[in-house]
């Protein structure tokens, strides 16, 4: 605790006694001067605002004796305040003596200098190590404005160091950083946010603060959420967490993916950890992730096309083998799948027929089934994507669009389709040069609409499934209508 070298005497940082409060020696009214009510005189007062500094802290009177001292001074150097108040400087004691004059005097330099003077030199504990601090000096004015004494404000430099890097590394954290830092307040609400997260969210910096997390995304809101809401209750996660998130812009909604981590905020001020917060740090790492789903994809496709072929190999029955095919592709791909068959010449005279030959069933899960025995054809109405898919004699993308739930499932009635299909994809079958079919895939409302790499799939299915149809064509020509 601080002290004073003498009861009852005036040093240059105020008295030990104090006098009547708010007034002077004349008994005017001193500025600022204030009448406590109820509470602590000014010495301790003083005692106590001193040894609650988190610097150690230690005053002289003009002629360089050491007049206060607080617990910070005493635990960076050992030396209590019962030891230090009253000795004459640091010399002999808290620095070795052939130190003392350029450290004394470099102290002492402060009372005839304007502001604050900042230095960095060695310190002795008791027990006779050495501690490097850094200090800084200001004079003490007296009664008269004249320099009466000065204070001497110190840490140990690796403390200071580690402080300046602190604020250095937060600083850079929220203005250079290459990913996106957000300081989330305890009612997850952005409450600090740096240019890179502000590009990402597509707003100001300022825009966002206090904004709810809903109104910047339009999903995964709910998984960040739930991320924040479990940091703040259980602390940090092990690894970081990949969220999909979809982030509002003008030009509509943009899926992106972050890699993020969290770490809690508590105030280091509060004896019990009060958490202020979280700190969410990401990284946009979309191309990646959508580079290894697409390799992850393409892998398990042609695992797929591998098994079929395996499969369809120990079939028999040509017709049969194709069915394998459809059944390996439809896994992860389509929820139905159709095969329809050219009725006579694909590009001869008179309108252009199909029967259909094998189908999903459509009342629930199972293998494909050779269907079309009779011969009838399908009645597709004119312009229909599988009529356009054989006049093409390429690939044919369709769907419902954004329309309602009723009229979606008109426009898949209307196409001869299971009517919980609102997308579509036709691949041509074509062997040895003829066009034999078509192949559909369709897929519901929980399924995203067929893109180009699907396309490609679907024309490798639709090669091997054109080359088991002709097969079963040609055994059943050399078999002969006798045969049986």
């Amino acid at each position: 605790m601080s002290a004073s070298r003498r009861s009852g005497t005036t040093d240059a940082l105020g008295p030990d006694e104090p006098e009547r409060p708010g007034r002077g020696d004349d008994g005017r009214k001193t500025p600022g001067g204030a009448q406590p009510v109820g509470g602590p005189d000014g010495a301790d007062l003083l005692a106590a605002l001193l040894d609650g500094m988190d610097a150690a802290l230690c005053a002289f009177d003009g002629d360089g004796v050491v007049t206060h001292w607080n617990r910070e001074a005493e635990r960076i150097l050992g030396w209590s305040a019962e030891e230090a108040v009253g000795r004459q400087g640091f010399a002999g004691w808290a620095v070795r003596e052939a130190d003392a004059e350029d450290i004394e005097g470099r102290l002492m330099a402060a009372m005839h200098a304007s502001g604050r003077q900042v230095h960095e030199f060695a310190l002795l504990t008791k027990d006779g190590g050495r501690v490097l601090v850094r200090t800084q000096s200001a004079a003490v004015p007296g009664p008269d404005g004249k320099p009466a004494g000065l204070y001497c404000a110190f840490s140990e430099v690796h403390a200071q160091i580690d402080l300046e890097r602190s604020i250095a590394l937060s600083e850079a954290l929220f203005d250079d950083a290459s990913w996106g830092v957000v300081l989330v307040d305890a009612d997850l609400r952005p409450a600090v946010v740096n240019a890179h997260a502000a590009r990402a969210l597509g707003t100001g910096r300022t825009a966002v603060l206090g904004r709810p997390l809903g109104e910047l995304l339009t999903r995964g809101v709910e998984e960040l959420e739930n991320a924040l809401t479990h940091v703040l209750a259980e602390g940090a996660p092990p690894a970081p967490a990949e969220l999909w998130v979809g982030v509002r812009t003008p030009d509509g909604e943009r899926r992106r993916c972050w890699r993020s981590g969290f770490l809690r905020l508590a105030s280091p001020l509060a004896e019990e950890p009060v958490p202020l917060g979280v700190g969410w740090i990401f990284q946009d790492v979309t191309e990646a992730k959508q580079g290894e789903q697409e390799a992850s994809l393409l892998r398990f496709r042609a695992n797929q096309l591998h098994r079929a072929a395996r499969a369809a190999a120990e079939c028999e029955d040509s017709a049969e083998a194709a069915t394998v095919h459809l059944d390996f592709a439809l896994a992860g791909f389509a929820d139905h799948a159709l095969v329809d068959r050219v009725w006579g010449d694909a590009e001869g005279p008179g309108p252009l027929r199909l029967v259909r030959v094998a189908a999903t069933p459509s009342g629930g899960p199972g293998p494909s089934t050779l269907t079309g025995h009779a011969g009838l054809p399908v009645r597709y109405a004119e312009g229909h994507p599988a009529l356009q898919c054989v006049a093409r004699a390429g690939s044919v993308r369709a769907g419902s669009g954004s329309v309602p739930a009723d009229e979606a499932r008109e426009w898949a009635r209307a196409r001869q389709w299971p009517q919980d299909t609102v997308h579509a994809l036709c691949a041509v079958l074509r062997s040895r040069g003829r066009t034999l079919g078509v192949l559909t895939f369709l897929r519901g409302g929980g399924r995203a609409a067929f893109e180009r790499s699907d396309a490609n799939y679907a024309e490798d299915v639709a090669v091997r499934i054109a080359a088991a149809l002709d097969l079963a064509d040609l055994t059943a020509q050399a078999a002969g209508p006798g045969d049986g």
